[in-house]
């Protein structure tokens, strides 16, 4: 149940925490994994991790807000390995501080990572799944897309506008076969919230009815299944991994 075998999955953002986690888990299922992000010496480790456990992984570095670039990593994936059918659209960046201090590049820079970066890598990987009739596309956005959160207005916008991206893509490839969905991670325990104070911690576990922060692990298994054939019956659809905090 959820193999992966012979599959070819790119993730970006994969260098770290979720992405991290994503990759490791698709490799354990037995993709290929194309572990993307800017910081090469970050990938290698994390693809060296994956091989020492039997896992098969490769590295590309990129910036994914450049298009070109983007269709590059795709068509040199398809030339080597003849197909890319998941790709993960987990690359993010943030840029925090009140609208009225934010400047024009904060927003741009958030805008251009975490939404056009997502746009550039369906828009690149699109024909490719097309031709295949097959195609896993999953989104990372955020429960902050859904709420909205003082000092994040680029933030947001950005994983409000990756739900928006979801559903019009699913609508528009979903009869070649190419499925399209959304996941929403709450708080979980990355660096950043690691350096919070236990009194700042005790604070946000108490707004989450499961009661702990989630863990990379627990949205690397929600892409999991949502990379299987056994979901291959769910488009267009957003799923929220945040222990229950929000609820809509």
């Amino acid at each position: 149940m959820f193999k992966l075998s012979k599959k070819v999955a790119v993730v970006t953002g994969a260098s770290r925490g979720i992405g991290r986690s994503m990759a490791e888990t698709y490799a354990r299922a037995g993709a290929h994994v194309i572990c993307v992000s800017r910081n090469e010496d970050a990938l290698n480790v994390v693809a060296d991790g994956i091989k020492s456990n039997g896992g098969s992984a490769s590295v590309t570095a990129i910036n994914v807000s450049n298009l070109e670039e983007f269709q590059n990593l795709i068509k040199d994936t398809t030339d080597t390995y003849g197909s890319v059918d998941i790709l993960v659209n987990n690359a993010g960046i943030t840029r925090d501080t009140l609208i009225v201090r934010m400047s024009e590049e904060d927003w741009d820079t958030v805008i251009d990572v975490n939404l056009k970066g997502a746009f550039n890598g369906i828009k690149a990987v699109t024909r490719t799944m097309m031709k295949q009739r097959f195609g896993r596309i999953i989104n990372i956005s955020s429960v902050v897309g859904l709420t909205g959160n003082a000092g994040q207005v680029n933030y947001a916008a950005s994983k409000a506008g990756l739900i928006g991206l979801t559903k019009a893509t699913a609508k528009e490839i979903g009869s070649r076969g190419i499925t399209v969905n959304c996941i929403a991670p709450g708080y979980i325990a990355t660096d950043m919230t690691g350096q919070m104070d236990d009194k700042a911690k005790d604070l946000l576990i108490s707004q989450i009815p499961l009661g702990r922060i989630g863990s990379p692990d627990d949205i690397a298994a929600t892409a999991l299944f949502l990379a299987s054939d056994e979901a291959g019956y769910i488009t267009g659809q957003t799923f929220t991994v945040d222990g229950g905090m929000v609820m809509i």
